[in-house]
């Protein structure tokens, strides 16, 4: 407090989850990671696993963002003090931010003058220059808009954009877009979409609009998910003249098409190769003709694959990777052979996870060290390349910021104020600390997730419990559950910032016998572990015969926490035990409390 008695607020912690959409996250040259969060744009930093800010504006669910310089375009990037972000609803409206480097300022610039009539599902762009961009927009009604923006070179000057062209493409929707430059004419740029009907378009145009249509790609035979046109590769004069594009579809197969520039049609001869067999389409742009080929088919997911993306440039002379992120739980980094050429899997992340029904989007850092994925359950994972040799590869997880991905229904304090406590409409309550990191700074994050129910759940109230952290939860059903802290999460506590004053001492914790919880087949009851049963996992779900077909809840395996726990442990091994139901209400739960004691616990239904 300041001397004249005014009170000062500063902002902590945001806790949030990912919209379930496909095109919602972006990782830009600034090294920030943008999503959408209910009606609210979500900045995050990937270095310190913080919600650093969310960005009102949209009125409805915000369904996609991207980066005005994004990580494909860092190289370009270098010294700019200003980046800029666009974000697009599900009304069609899409808003234009920037972001001031020098001060950590945010600015709502302008709202687009043409909206999409329906709602916006991907936004691509290309830029052209430091201050130059072109992007397009699509949306569920089939129509992509092509925009020009040029950014100021003033601080005072403003952004100009334009509208340049908007093409009906398709009574459906159109999902995907890449925006990429013709090799050696400048000036003359491709758009591919993707969509409903299993076909990739290419249209071609200039700077100044005037986009038609050229040809169409067939050969998937599932919606399209997921385009990204690689830049031109600067190694040697064939690849200076061809840009490759990678697309991804629901029939789990990942295709990469090689675009090159004929010199001269009549006497092009090309050179049968074991890549080359396949020839596909020819068309005209200007005074250039183009042919697009088959360069490779890979498989290796075992479902949808949501998104590809080529690895940014970030070092002279490496090679071409692709990631993609699956609807099977994986991500995958695929390479080129050195000696053969064929493509091949050379990292596959997070089959051993249980938790995200599936990943939504992969995506990668600027310098490539990084990869990210975000899943069904609005959770985000993050996989840093910790090998030092550049022979080698060791992916390791990171930590991420994490949140409820529904509404928020009822947040509780607890007793002695260690630990916040929230519940929501996604069917999670979870507990929230502050950890003290290697610098000493203090950060909040996930500390536990004490039930994991089938149910939205709509209030919770902490109760004194016998020495111990106790709460009660109501949820869209007709009794009221009382949960006590496991003595896992005793001991994870003393390691948080709060936990440290030893709130909870050591001979109060003897009396705990419960070491954690198991999530119950239905999701709607948890069982406590206790510590001395047998160590070996019971076979649970009656025994496994007959039951290989369904996919078991996993044994959790609670321990002592002494960092910030990332999505695997915060799904599965955090639970805590329900002690009680108390019965007597004919209807769903509205509203619970308790009195100042913690002893008496009121409640009140539909």
């Amino acid at each position: 407090m300041s001397g004249n008695n005014e009170v000062e607020a500063k902002r902590v912690f945001i806790g949030a989850g990912c919209n379930r959409v496909v095109n919602n996250v972006s990782w830009g040259a600034s090294g920030l990671v943008s999503f959408g969060a209910q009606n609210a744009v979500a900045i995050f930093s990937p270095k310190t696993a913080q919600i650093l800010t969310t960005l009102p504006g949209h009125k409805a669910s915000v369904n996609c963002t991207h980066w005005l310089p994004s990580s494909k375009f860092a190289f370009k990037a270098k010294h700019l003090d200003r980046h800029y972000l666009l974000s697009g609803d599900t009304d069609g409206i899409i808003i234009l931010w920037e972001l001031s480097t020098l001060s950590d300022n945010w600015r709502h610039v302008l709202q687009l003058p043409q909206s999409h009539k329906k709602g916006v599902t991907c936004i691509t762009a290309y830029m052209v220059s430091e201050t130059d961009a072109m992007f397009a927009s699509a949306s569920s009604d089939g129509v992509v808009n092509l925009w020009d923006v040029s950014f100021p070179s003033q601080p005072s000057d403003e952004c100009k954009v334009l509208c340049l062209d908007t093409l009906s493409v398709d009574s459906k929707a159109i999902v995907t877009l890449s925006l990429a430059e013709l090799p050696q004419s400048p000036g003359r740029f491709v758009l591919a979409m993707g969509g409903l009907d299993n076909k990739i378009k290419l249209y071609s145009g200039e700077r100044t609009g005037k986009f038609t249509s050229v040809c169409e790609l067939k050969g998937h035979t599932d919606w399209i998910r997921s385009l990204d046109f690689s830049l031109p590769l600067q190694s040697t004069e064939e690849t200076t003249s061809s840009i490759m594009l990678v697309s991804s579809s629901q029939d789990k197969v990942i295709r990469i098409w090689k675009l090159v520039l004929l010199r001269d049609v009549v006497s092009w001869q090309r050179e049968i190769t074991l890549a080359s067999y396949i020839e596909g389409p020819v068309f005209v742009s200007g005074k250039f003709t183009y042919q697009i080929s088959v360069e490779s088919v890979l498989i290796g997911h075992e479902d949808w694959v949501y998104s590809v993306e080529w690895q940014p440039p970030a070092t002279d002379n490496q090679p071409l990777s692709i990631l993609s992120a699956s609807m099977d739980k994986t991500m995958m980094i695929w390479r080129p052979e050195k000696k053969t050429g064929v493509w091949v899997n050379v990292v596959c992340v997070g089959e051993l996870s249980h938790c995200a029904l599936g990943f939504y989007g992969g995506h990668w850092s600027p310098d490539g060290a990084s990869i990210l994925a975000h899943g069904y359950g609005g959770s985000f994972h993050l996989w840093r390349n910790v090998s030092s040799s550049r022979e080698s590869e060791n992916w390791q997880m990171q930590q991420v910021p994490s949140g409820h991905f529904s509404a928020v229904t009822d947040i509780a304090w607890a007793r002695t104020g260690e630990y916040l406590l929230s519940v929501s409409h996604d069917q999670t309550t979870r507990v929230f600390s502050s950890w003290k990191s290697d610098e000493g700074s203090e950060h909040w994050h996930e500390l536990a997730r004490p039930q994991v129910h089938g149910h939205d759940i709509n209030c919770v109230a902490m109760v004194q419990g016998k020495g111990n952290h106790r709460f009660v939860s109501g949820a869209e059903e007709k009794v009221v559950r009382v949960f006590e802290a496991p003595l896992s999460f005793l001991k994870t506590l003393n390691h948080t910032c709060s936990g440290r004053e030893g709130s909870f001492p050591e001979d109060l914790q003897a009396d705990v016998q419960v070491l954690g919880a198991n999530m119950s087949a239905l999701g709607l009851s948890q069982k406590p572990i206790y510590l001395h049963s047998s160590s070996e996992p019971l076979e649970r779900n009656g025994g496994g015969e007959g039951l290989e077909t369904f996919e078991t809840v996993p044994e959790a395996a609670p321990t002592e926490l002494k960092e910030p726990p990332i999505e695997d442990q915060l799904a599965f091994h955090t639970l805590w035990p329900e002690s009680h139901k108390l019965y007597g209400h004919g209807n769903e739960l509205f509203s619970l409390c308790c009195d100042h004691n913690g002893s008496l616990v009121a409640s009140s239904c539909k």
